[in-house]
């Protein structure tokens, strides 16, 4: 069966680093794009960033554009995201998805059940 399981969140001060990964099983990586989407209490899903297939493409949310790079392993199965000068508003449940079609990044059929990543002073 699809299993996606996150790994890597933490408690970080403003202005840090972390990076999250994504181990897939059960289907076959390399032929999914592949999305990070993040949750803050009590507000809905808010997509982050997309991945291509082959890892040479890729899309940002305008609000990490610039601080965040997703990237992948396809030899290891795994999806990575690299967090740079955190912010306290990206404190959120982050997970991997398995993206359904390329046009819309943020709709997905399989997720993990998320890494918390915690952003404070």
């Amino acid at each position: 069966q699809v299993q996606l399981v996150e790994s890597g969140g933490d408690y970080v001060q403003p202005g840090g680093s972390l990076r999250l990964s994504c181990a897939a099983s059960g289907f076959g990586f390399n032929s999914y794009y592949m999305s990070w989407v993040r949750q803050a209490p009590g507000k809905g899903p808010e997509w982050v960033s997309m991945i291509n297939t082959g890892g040479d493409s890729t899309r940002y949310a305008d609000s990490v554009k610039g601080r965040f790079t997703i990237s992948r392993d396809n030899a290891k199965n795994t999806l990575y995201l690299q967090m740079n000068n955190l912010k306290p508003e990206d404190t959120a449940l982050y997970f991997c998805a398995r993206v359904i079609r390329a046009t819309r990044p943020d709709e997905y059929d399989y997720r993990g059940q998320g890494t918390q990543v915690t952003v404070s002073p």
